[in-house]
């Protein structure tokens, strides 16, 4: 794969940690179709092709960045958990498999996703690259703030669409156990009259950076985890998006409430999204009455 000169030591450092880690994994996703016959079993197969992708990037990312903190998906999270919460100043976020159910059912539809965050005060961090890298497809999406965001080697914009009768937007449906059912129901309702389509393709981190290659026009989830968006937050961020969440605020990488786009749509889209919100609180309301 072609490098970019835009390139920065540190997101060099990614590329190379993403790849290896992809090898091993498409490795792995190689190895699906003979999962009803493993004495393993499905879910054990995938929980170790995560742990071993995971590990492996915090091998090579700490080889050069010895000093930086990690929040992984797979148990890097207590490692960080452990550690007092100021005391680091730059941090990887990483999911090493997302998109784990379309793995397991031989879906060619999953990433590596690694952000980059920096403390800039004691109460306050910023993102400030990311990388989400599909193997299965061999496309490396890259952005750094300030320098644009990328498809290997290619620049990639948001779309241009303005009308919602054009729009195609992503999403993430709950599954079992997952609370905001309501929330996503009453926003669906609402929105499917409106837009050409809604897709759920089971990769946040995908959808992200599809968004910034401007493939959807537009994405919402609620409830999502800094390792599912670090990176793609990024991303659409330099290539020209919005994201906000529901209510219009920056609160959405605590939350995990996150509504993104290209600036025309993105508050249309936002708006839909939280009324679908205000609906679902009235209905719960009104049962409880």
């Amino acid at each position: 794969m072609a490098v970019s000169p835009r390139l920065s030591a540190s997101m060099n450092v990614v590329h190379q940690a993403v790849q290896k880690a992809g090898r091993r994994l498409l490795r792995d996703f190689g190895e699906v179709e003979n999962l009803q016959v493993s004495s393993k079993g499905p879910g054990d197969f995938v929980s170790q092709a995560d742990l071993r992708a995971e590990q492996t990037l915090k091998e090579e990312l700490a080889k050069a960045r010895p000093g930086w903190a990690f929040l992984g998906e797979e148990g890097g999270h207590a490692e960080a958990a452990s550690r007092a919460e100021g005391d680091w100043e730059w941090r990887w976020v990483v999911d090493p498999l997302d998109g784990t159910t379309n793995f397991l059912h031989g879906i060619p539809h999953w990433a590596i996703s690694v952000g980059v965050e920096k403390r800039i005060a004691e109460d306050k961090t910023e993102l400030v690259a990311g990388c989400i890298y599909n193997p299965a497809a061999n496309e490396l999406f890259w952005a750094e703030k300030g320098m644009g965001a990328f498809l290997n080697d290619k620049r990639l914009r948001v779309s241009g669409r303005r009308e919602m009768v054009q729009a195609v937007f992503a999403t993430g449906i709950p599954f079992a156990k997952v609370q905001r059912k309501a929330e996503f129901t009453f926003t669906l309702a609402k929105l499917m009259p409106q837009v050409a389509g809604v897709r759920r393709f089971g990769s946040a981190a995908l959808d992200l950076a599809w968004v910034a290659a401007g493939r959807y026009d537009g994405f919402w989830e609620l409830g999502l985890n800094r390792w599912d968006i670090a990176a793609g937050i990024v991303m659409v961020r330099e290539a020209g998006g919005m994201v906000t969440d529901p209510q219009g605020g920056d609160g959405f990488y605590e939350s995990g409430f996150v509504v993104c786009g290209n600036p025309t749509l993105q508050p249309k889209l936002r708006e839909v999204v939280a009324d679908g919100i205000a609906a679902a609180e009235a209905a719960k309301a009104a049962a409880r009455e």
